[in-house]
């Protein structure tokens, strides 16, 4: 036997159980302290110990019908079996005990409760970047995954450092606090004044003059940070709430990527260590170069495998250990952190399901289950986003797996409907399959005229909200999204993937001296070239991943050679990325990418767009030329869609540097 199993007997054997000091006594004397030890030890009269400890070897004894002291109760009870008796005493006792310390499965699971789940090497790895200066951790996952629970020991964490910690909610914030990027960072700097319990003094910092992202970097650089003994470890818990925002979060994103960087030269930006916890992707258009998720830390939350589902079930008190319950569980479930706990409380705890996961799994897609009430609350949210639940029709009623427009189907994978790989959808448990396919059944017909009438009313904001209206191009933010899922797919697929920035020349300044009427030409002259360039040399007509607009549908004169890239099927991508730059993307390795830039290059100059700047002399030619970076790579599991885009605007700048009407590969 163990020390463990010994306290665990006596606990279970005995009517009013173990006092702390009769625990204090076992556990002491089986490392072979005496009374005088542990009575100095643990700040007790050794007189009192010397009592309770004579009463204790008397209950030892009586128990296990012979004689027991301090001398020989280590070397007599290390000897001794624990037999099935004894067995099924403790496991009774510790049903008990479960049954009085059950938690309901509500919010984040707390610091001192047995029910939380670790899952290594995650908060391992969060504590070691926290300890960093300047650190940034994004804690990304659907709803009721756990992101609370981890962001509550990471906190408890930097507490033990003596760390200062503020926790801010975007929910929370009233909505007119998202009206514009200056109410919304006074917003978030007088929360952040008042959570760190420092007098807010924006008036003090706040200039008008300088915007308010410099003033915001003030304050803490010269205000919050330095009033600070030690570091501060900020939170920004649904951070989905600011994405809601385009003009709010590309500013606010790239300023919290700045304050990072900021922080490698500056040593007051060390003391700042940033959590960001979201459940969807951002959709705004921000650049990935400017954005904080591609720094520090990222943390993405899975499912519990069956070895964790195992671990939970034991600690509520079932043997699960030959698996056969947990692989049921998990057929149904998957391994969902939110679903598996509740199941497991109602099987240890009252309401009729005590031990019978036959009838609970049963119950669980009708609305006699244990879910019912919590699956009604997707039912509700449904029904005021009918976009929403006519994808989500899409995904539950389909054999296999759907591909959705991004924006809904990372707005179903935040809402924790659906999982989402590359762009993949299929339902996060069969649970939700059947339940939900059961509520839409009822009135089927009424739901596919709903569907057909919706996609046909619908389509042309869908296209609306992804299309540059000038050059007829899809735009930044369908490019960023379609990025993600096409890396995704070729990291599953091993393919290379290749990405061409191109920005015309000097085209600010063609803009001051011919207008913008002019320039709008320009820009339209230039997209249609790109786009029949591309459409030549690769021969597909497909310019999208999604849609048929990423190209305008224009007559060109330009001719090439044949080349032996060409593909019917092949995808590709031409995107307006910024104000004077456009993107092409697509499924080329670098020689087709090569050989498509210098094409581009060559047929825009061949466009002879007359430009004369009397002020400025050296120009590559007297016509608009383009300057283009090129990337390519072969993505894999261990990197980002970032690495191509840096790359490529690293070309594109080395290409500016050189002279300009270039091609440059990164």
């Amino acid at each position: 036997m163990t020390i463990d199993e010994v306290v665990l007997l006596l606990k279970a054997s005995q009517a009013t159980g173990l006092t702390t000091l009769q625990e204090i006594i076992l556990r002491s004397a089986w490392e072979g302290k005496t009374d005088i030890n542990i009575a100095i030890e643990n700040n007790y009269p050794e007189e009192r110990v010397r009592k309770v400890a004579t009463d204790l070897w008397q209950i030892l004894s009586n128990f296990y019908k012979e004689s027991i002291n301090e001398f020989n109760f280590r070397h007599t009870l290390e000897n001794h079996c624990l037999g099935k008796v004894h067995q099924q005493l403790i496991r009774e006792f510790n049903q008990a005990a479960i049954a009085v310390s059950l938690e309901f499965p509500s919010g984040p699971v707390s610091l001192n409760s047995r029910f939380y789940i670790s899952r290594p090497p995650i908060e391992e790895l969060a504590y070691a970047e926290i300890a960093q200066p300047g650190s940034v951790i994004c804690i990304k996952a659907p709803k009721k995954m756990g992101k609370s629970s981890l962001v509550l020991r990471l906190l408890a964490w930097a507490k033990k450092q003596n760390f200062h910690t503020v926790s801010l909610d975007f929910q929370q914030a009233d909505k007119t606090v998202f009206a514009n990027l200056d109410k919304f960072l006074r917003w978030f700097c007088a929360n952040v004044s008042r959570e760190l319990q420092l007098e807010t003094k924006l008036n003090d910092y706040w200039d008008e003059e300088m915007g308010s992202k410099v003033s915001c970097s003030i304050y803490f650089q010269y205000y919050l940070l330095p009033a600070l003994a030690t570091p501060v470890v900020l939170v920004l818990n649904e951070a989905d709430w600011v994405f809601d925002s385009q003009e709010i979060a590309g500013e606010f994103l790239s300023l919290v990527r700045s304050w990072h960087e900021q922080a490698k030269a500056v040593e007051i930006w060390q003391k700042l260590r940033l959590i960001l916890v979201y459940s969807t992707e951002i959709l705004v258009p921000i650049k990935l170069t400017q954005s904080p998720f591609n720094i520090g830390l990222l943390i993405k939350l899975t499912f519990f495998t069956k070895e964790q589902v195992q671990d939970l079930a034991q600690r509520h008190g079932l043997d699960w250990t030959d698996g056969k319950d947990a692989d049921s569980l998990m057929a149904m479930l998957g391994g969902h952190p939110y679903l598996i706990r509740l199941a497991l409380y109602h099987l240890v705890g009252k309401g009729g399901l005590q031990g019978n996961l036959k009838q609970l799994l049963q119950q669980a897609p009708t609305e006699s289950g244990i879910y019912h009430e919590y699956l009604k609350q997707y039912i509700l949210a449904l029904r005021d986003e009918p976009d929403l639940a006519t994808a989500f029709y899409e995904v539950i009623d389909a054999k296999n797996y759907v591909k959705l427009e991004p924006a809904l189907a990372y707005k179903l994978q935040g809402m924790g409907l659906i999982n989402l790989e590359g762009d993949r959808c299929t339902p996060t448990c069969e649970l939700y399959r059947l339940y939900f396919r059961g509520h839409f059944k009822h009135n089927e017909r009424f739901h596919h005229n709903f569907v057909e009438h919706f996609h046909r009313a619908n389509q042309p904001l869908v296209v609306l909200s992804n299309l540059d209206e000038l050059t007829q191009l899809v735009n930044r933010r369908y490019f960023q999204t379609s990025l993600q899922i096409e890396w995704q797919n070729s990291v599953n697929q091993s393919n290379p993937i290749s990405l061409i920035l191109c920005d015309i020349d000097y085209f600010k300044i063609y803009n001051k001296t011919y207008g913008v009427p002019a320039g709008d030409r320009c820009l339209r002259a230039i997209a249609n070239t790109i786009c029949n360039c591309v459409k030549f040399l690769l021969g597909t007509s497909s310019f999208s991943f999604s849609t048929k607009i990423a190209y305008p549908s224009t007559n060109s004169s330009a001719t090439f050679p044949k080349a032996d890239m060409r593909d019917d099927n092949r995808e590709v991508l031409v995107a307006r990325y910024g104000g004077e730059e456009f993107v092409i993307l697509a499924k080329i390795d670098v020689a087709a990418a090569m050989y498509i830039a210098e094409s581009i290059r060559e047929e825009v100059k061949a466009l002879a767009i007359q430009c004369e700047y009397p002020s400025i002399g050296g120009l590559p030619a007297p016509v608009l030329t383009v300057s283009l970076g090129v990337a390519s790579i072969i993505p894999a599991v261990e990197t980002e869609p970032a690495n191509l885009v840096n790359a490529a605007e690293k070309a594109l700048y080395h290409a500016k540097r050189q002279g300009r009407d270039r091609v440059v590969l990164g």
